[in-house]
């Protein structure tokens, strides 16, 4: 049976590394995987998916296939046997919406990879609607500097201080963001990580 899949975690967990494992594992099978993204997350091309370990793919964006009537979104689907999401959490909340009916209606699998919550703690609206009606959430793990787990997303500065406030949104990678465990983001301390920022 199709299921919608959430699978979440801090920055740096392999969270796009795997959705193009996935993706390779359908094709090497003869299958046809939708690799999506949303068309704001241009850093790495306009429809390029790239991981931090340098696997990249093409990829469509989410609104071609996903903004529309629930007839117009099926209907765009129908042909492929599973779809694969990558940044989900800058989808909007009606596309998220879309994907309950492409599981239950085409009879494939949505997989969505992205963040829970922002540089605040603060859930993003599309991962916090995913939460609600996923089948399966799935949290993909990393570490802290200290080696505990990781699950928050630090915002930080050019010299690895932590920044408190600011937009929910704003693009980046390891030069502005940071995944520290709950006691190293709550206390400020970066530890090895800002002096490697420093080096650099």
């Amino acid at each position: 049976m199709a299921k919608l899949y959430f699978r979440y975690g801090a920055m740096g967990c392999s969270k796009t590394a795997n959705a193009l494992m996935v993706a390779f594992n359908y094709e090497e099978k003869g299958l046809r995987p939708l690799v999506l993204k949303p068309q704001i997350d241009n850093r790495d091309g306009d429809r390029i998916i790239k991981s931090r370990i340098g696997l990249q793919r093409e990829c469509e964006f989410c609104n071609d296939y996903l903004d529309g009537s629930v007839e117009d979104v099926l209907e765009k689907t129908k042909n492929y046997d599973c779809i694969i999401i990558d940044e989900v959490q800058f989808c909007t909340i009606e596309e998220v919406l879309m994907l309950p009916h492409i599981v239950l209606n085409n009879r494939i699998p949505v997989i969505c990879y992205g963040l829970r919550d922002d540089f605040l703690l603060n859930p993003f609206p599309a991962s916090e609607k995913l939460c609600a009606i996923a089948d399966k959430i799935e949290e993909l793990k990393t570490v802290c500097w200290c080696g505990d787990g990781a699950t928050c997303n630090a915002r930080i500065d050019a010299n690895g201080n932590i920044i408190r406030k600011g937009k929910q949104i704003e693009l980046g990678g390891n030069d502005k963001y940071v995944s520290l465990c709950k006691k190293h983001y709550f206390s400020g301390e970066t530890g090895r990580i800002s002096s490697r920022f420093l080096s650099n």
